[in-house]
């Protein structure tokens, strides 16, 4: 069953806080380890990821930099640009405070639910 659309969108930033704390990574590569680890059960569009991404930036919870990759034929000044996201200290913070806030609400809701079968 996948996840309800609103469910997911207040959880996106938690999401990708908590990829980017496994190490610094470009967009697509978010994209990839996100639908890998949900089982493509969450898929990020550019239309979503890139304004989070950019929104996180500006508050201060990732840093961005750019990065040549090289072209196929080895010419690094020939490559595409490519923007690498980290983790910032203020976005650790903000993950960890973001984890407990949901760890609370999901016992919360726990608590509503009848017992499993």
């Amino acid at each position: 069953m996948a996840p309800a659309k609103d469910m997911w969108r207040s959880s996106a930033d938690l999401v990708v806080l908590s990829v980017l704390a496994d190490g610094p990574r470009y967009g697509y590569a978010i994209t990839k380890q996100v639908a890998a680890q949900s089982s493509d059960s969450i898929r990020l569009t550019p239309g979503v990821l890139y304004p989070l991404l950019h929104q996180m930036e500006r508050q201060g919870l990732v840093n961005a930099e750019w990065d040549t990759v090289k072209s196929e034929t080895g010419d690094s000044k020939r490559g595409r640009q490519r923007k690498w996201y980290k983790l910032s200290a203020k976005g650790r913070r903000r993950l960890k405070q973001r984890v407990a806030a949901h760890r609370a609400y999901q016992q919360l809701i726990e608590s509503f639910l009848p017992a499993a079968d």
